[in-house]
């Protein structure tokens, strides 16, 4: 074992090479890393701009956020790719330059180790708010030593799990930002016959208390569509068990889209009386959170099972000649429905919605072919987010378990050694 100072210089002099006081160098705030140790942001400035009053580092150097609670949150980067190979920042980083006989990679691998995180924070000093790791901490955390050629090595392994994370993530915002303009434009546009979006070019619109909308479409109120809407009673607590029906709570729905959250499910035994059949859920049955948090969206799936909702959810039973469950959940999860619970709000609704408030709500009235249509190409978009953080997780729960064990040497990559990672 050797300390982490073995391997890396802590803070080390700034470079005697001359600068010319016009000449770009890159930028680094706290705020342009992330809590993950990503570089996001990439700022430049004139040298005479940053040369006093920041940190100073170089091309390869590891920043490590000292203060509380970036530190415990994460907060790092490898600076790589450098305007001049220079870099300025905040002076709550300490700088870490690999030794002539460590790997940069497996320095930055290692400052942003949880394991390491936690030590940190337990050595932190000063006062309340304002603590800090001291430079010293690194001098006292101990690594196994491990050749630099097995450095490297572990670098890339972990760096290609990195890759594989930034990329799943970048395509999550990707279909965010799809979907979002899906909902915009299928919500209030729909589509035609011949399966294209409607335009105001090509099709007629007209006004309505919803905005424009298309002429083949109506506005009325969500009573009009619907078979009852009903919500749970004080009283569930003497109900619940450690198995039996599912209970849901507004946790278990989510403003990310209209399919319900079970990671945190709750359970009942329910009483067989009016009070448990008039909220006993069925699927398509539509879920709308009533009180703090107003308007979050949910609708029951197929082959749900048996559950029952509480007081803080209204359970709408639509019609399903008149109305798509998903359409209508998707429609008061967008823009058109989430401004009427927002007016709801600002009107003093805060505490509560009512459930005559509900059956007031204004939706859609559209050809149930069409409804179908726009709902699925929704829910297409919503389980493609989700495979994407369903792959994300795994890359994260990947990552951390290779950490464990390629960093602490508990598995040694000496025989990758003549051998080449995959780009991906």
């Amino acid at each position: 074992m050797v300390s982490l100072g073995d391997l890396a210089e802590i803070n080390h002099p700034r470079s005697s090479k001359k600068i010319d006081p016009e000449d770009i160098v890159s930028f680094i705030p706290m705020a342009d890393i992330t809590e993950g140790g990503r570089w996001i942001n990439r700022q430049s400035r004139k040298y005479k701009e940053v040369r006093q009053g920041f940190t100073y580092f170089e091309e390869g150097d590891v920043l490590f956020a000292k203060i509380t609670p970036c530190m415990e949150n994460g907060k790092g980067c490898h600076a790589i790719g450098l305007d001049n190979g220079i870099g300025f920042g905040t002076t709550e980083f300490h700088v870490l330059r690999a030794r002539e006989d460590a790997d940069p990679g497996f320095i930055y691998q290692w400052s942003i180790y949880h394991d390491l995180r936690r030590q940190a924070k337990n050595s932190m000093t000063g006062s309340a708010g304002q603590q800090r790791v001291p430079k010293e901490f690194f001098k006292k955390f101990l690594v196994p030593l491990i050749s630099k050629p097995e450095q490297t090595k572990i670098a890339e392994i972990l760096s290609t799990v990195d890759r594989a994370i930034e990329q799943t993530e970048a395509l999550i915002v990707k279909q965010q930002r799809i979907k979002t303009g899906l909902m915009q434009d299928l919500l209030t546009r729909g589509i035609d016959e011949h399966g294209n979006l409607r335009s105001e070019k090509t099709h007629q619109f007209k006004d309505s208390p919803l905005g424009r909308i298309p002429v083949e479409w109506e506005v009325d109120e969500l009573e009009t569509v619907c078979e009852f809407v009903t919500s749970g009673s004080r009283g569930w607590a003497q109900y619940y068990s450690s198995e039996g029906a599912m209970f849901l709570r507004i946790g278990n729905l989510t403003r990310d889209h209209i399919n319900l959250r079970l990671e945190d499910m709750a359970f009942v035994n329910p009483p067989r009386t009016s009070e448990g059949k008039r909220t006993s859920v069925s699927p398509g049955d539509l879920l709308i959170s009533i009180t703090a948090d107003l308007g979050i969206i949910g609708v029951i799936p197929v082959g749900f099972g048996e559950g029952y909702v509480n007081q803080h959810i209204a359970l709408v039973r639509l019609l399903p000649e008149k109305a798509n469950s998903r359409f209508i959940g998707w429609f008061l999860s967008g823009q058109g429905g989430q401004n009427q619970f927002e007016k709801l709000n600002e009107s003093g609704a805060k505490a509560g919605l009512n459930l005559p408030t509900i059956r007031k709500l204004l939706v859609p009235i559209i050809n149930p072919v069409e409804q179908k249509r726009i709902a699925e190409i929704l829910d297409a978009n919503s389980n493609w987010v989700s495979d994407l953080y369903s792959k994300l997780r795994k890359h994260y729960s990947l990552k951390t378990a290779l950490m464990l064990d390629l960093l602490t040497g508990k598995r040694r990559v000496v025989a990758l050694l003549n051998s080449t990672m995959p780009a991906n």
